[in-house]
């Protein structure tokens, strides 16, 4: 005889018990719901102080970088295993982000990546919930995940443009009074990490992107001597930053 209790698989029930049994993943949902809408409002200040919520969109991104944190690397130890798993993190990349901005005078790029990472996991995640309440419910919000999961690739790139953008731009804060001292260090730092990221290719391929398009700019006849030698020293030394390691392996995956 078949089981007349058994636990609907989709519909409110379900959705109850699936924010029950992953109560991790519903916060940090229900956070980058509220990081969007704190975005906006810093953006559009109509109610509210904005540069309280552009401080709050920062704890926000820390927050949900913890948790996932938390969920990546549950049991934290004192080695050096755990470090490189910790700092080969996209998550751990992320606190060390909001960190360094929280200390230094607002800048409005800084929310972009933020902003643009709550967009693409929060419309993941809603997809999954509309799953769960049934397959024609709330076709509007479908089609508007739809369009962000068509243009992911596009945002992954507009984030590690301005990961990049953002380092001379710290530069300029510390000339300009507006950063400390060791925030363009601590920013170098979290641009390597990023470049090496296993999880995230997008900085190393925007990086090559860049290259490509600045020498093919330089090498143009029209273009000064002077400037092409600049740029071309510049881009040499920025990949003799770049980690070998990682600098090799994308070379030959070219």
């Amino acid at each position: 005889m078949a089981d007349t209790t058994s636990s609907p698989t989709t519909g409110i029930e379900a959705l109850k018990r699936h924010a029950v049994e992953h109560v991790l993943d519903m916060c940090m949902w229900g956070i980058r719901a509220v990081s969007i809408i704190l975005t906006f409002a810093y953006f559009i200040p109509i109610i509210g102080n904005p540069y309280n919520a552009y401080y709050r969109v920062l704890l926000a991104n820390a927050a949900i970088s913890a948790i996932r944190l938390h969920q990546r690397l549950p049991r934290p130890s004192i080695s050096r295993d755990f470090f490189l798993k910790l700092f080969s993190e996209d998550s751990c990349h992320y606190l060390l982000f909001s960190l360094i901005f929280f200390y230094v005078t607002p800048v409005t790029l800084v929310l972009l990546p933020v902003f643009l990472f709550c967009l693409i996991h929060f419309a993941s995640y809603s997809l999954t919930l509309l799953d769960i309440l049934g397959q024609n419910s709330w076709w509007g919000a479908r089609l508007l995940i739809s369009l962000v999961e068509l243009q992911a690739g596009n945002i992954l790139r507009l984030i590690s443009f301005t990961e990049i953008f953002l380092m001379p731009l710290v530069v300029m804060l510390l000339f300009l009074g507006r950063a400390g001292l060791f925030t363009p260090l601590v920013y170098f730092h979290f641009i390597t990490l990023r470049y090496s990221s296993r999880r995230n290719p997008h900085s190393r391929i925007m990086f090559r992107e860049l290259r490509h398009a600045f020498e093919s700019f330089v090498n143009k006849p029209s273009v000064p001597g002077i400037v092409r030698n600049i740029v071309l020293s510049v881009i040499s030394i920025i990949c003799r930053l770049a980690p070998q390691e990682v600098a090799a392996e994308g070379a030959r995956a070219q």
